[in-house]
């Protein structure tokens, strides 16, 4: 099969989801496509793929370019045209980089969770204990696994798969 994003043939493909559009939508891609360490260059083929008249790989398209760092990314996504509803589906990526617990449970600012293990307070001298509610969360914008709430009293960093979302 070939990779609808970078045109690489004879590679395995692996289903992927396009979030923020409609429910259980999935695009098969390569490895490369989905690592985000990939190298830029490897998604230079976007120039033509874009153009496809699948919906969700003009979404997939349109988020690599915005992400890519590169002067012909940049160019590329200026050239790329989408309908309203596409484009909308492409700037709605709340869900794909959306703070989930443990259990992939999606956490919003002003939520209760409960630490489901001990962790080492660093720079505070405390553990904060296996069970303890952390009440008001805020929720870290530019990383995803990162939730911010207070705990006796100190306001620390939580990653988000040591807790679980609370009722």
């Amino acid at each position: 099969m070939t990779c609808p994003l970078c045109t690489t043939a004879d590679v395995p493909l692996f289903a992927t989801p396009v979030a923020g559009g409609p429910a259980d939508v999935f695009v098969n891609i390569c490895e490369a496509c989905a690592d985000l360490e990939t190298p830029p260059d490897h998604f230079r083929a976007i120039a033509s793929t874009m153009w496809t008249e699948d919906a969700a790989v003009q979404v997939l398209a349109a988020r690599t370019l915005k992400r890519l760092d590169t002067t012909w990314a940049r160019d590329l996504s200026d050239q790329l045209y989408l309908d309203e509803e596409t484009q909308a589906w492409a700037d709605n990526v709340a869900q794909e980089t959306a703070h989930k617990d443990s259990n992939g449970v999606a956490l919003a600012a002003g939520d209760t969770v409960v630490l489901i293990k001990d962790l080492n307070v660093k720079g505070a001298g405390f553990t904060a204990k296996r069970g303890t509610a952390v009440h008001r969360i805020s929720l870290v914008a530019d990383n995803a696994d990162h939730i911010e709430g207070r705990v006796e009293g100190q306001r620390i960093v939580i990653l988000t798969e040591f807790v679980k979302k609370r009722g």
